[in-house]
């Protein structure tokens, strides 16, 4: 049987050299290849938010993925989901720091008193500007994205499956 398989690879390893190399086909319209750590201005100036699970249970943890233009040093984000507990408000808001190049990442936990289903995810990317004479605080909108959540209700058989 082992010797199928090698005669198989050795013919496909001899018809495979004489084949001619083809070129990749082209990137879309609009938008140019991204190579290394090059990005498109398109790309760049995009605000896009992403919550990992989509369907989260009460008392799990989500992560958030963020991206924000490269004005923006910080971002916002807030949710009816978030709510912890014991406190009488019900939306909080979540700082996330952002790097260089506008990407920011963070997990936050969904309280187990949070109502179950659907909730809506608001980022505000803002740029922070201090006095640092007066340490008075100046923040500054760049802009606004908002993505669907839906919290399902708590299950204890999700540990022991």
């Amino acid at each position: 049987m082992r010797s199928v398989i090698g005669l198989g690879m050795a013919a496909a390893l001899v018809m495979g050299s004489g084949v001619p190399a083809t070129a990749s086909p082209p990137p879309p319209a609009g938008i140019g290849a991204v190579t290394g750590d090059h990005i498109p201005a398109e790309l760049k100036n995009r605000t896009s938010l992403r919550v990992l699970p989509e369907w989260p249970r009460q008392n799990n943890n989500v992560r958030i993925l963020a991206h924000c233009p490269p004005a923006a040093n910080h971002a916002i984000i807030g949710s009816t989901a978030f709510t912890l507990k014991g406190s009488t408000r019900l939306y909080r808001e979540v700082g996330l720091g952002l790097s260089n190049r506008g990407l920011g990442r963070r997990a936050v936990s969904i309280s187990y008193y949070a109502l179950p289903g659907d909730h809506e995810v608001c980022m505000k990317c803002v740029k922070v500007t201090i006095n640092q004479k007066t340490r008075i605080r100046k923040i500054r909108v760049i802009s606004r994205y908002s993505v669907p959540l839906q919290v399902r209700r708590f299950r204890i058989a999700q540990f022991f499956d």
